[in-house]
């Protein structure tokens, strides 16, 4: 059963010159202290991602 989203917790793929991105909540980001140029780890989990510092 799928839980019901809130409208803050949609996002749209974007494009961005040659390749596509997505944004992430402000609070987030901060929440978690991620900055601007900051380097991820992105990795592919069952049908979807997990990005870490």
């Amino acid at each position: 059963m799928r839980r019901k989203l809130k409208n803050n917790e949609i996002r749209k793929i974007y494009s961005h010159g040659n390749s596509l991105g997505v944004t992430l909540p402000r609070e987030v980001l901060d929440e978690l202290r991620w900055r601007k140029g900051q380097k991820l780890v992105v990795k592919k989990r069952g049908d979807g991602i997990l990005i870490s510092d």
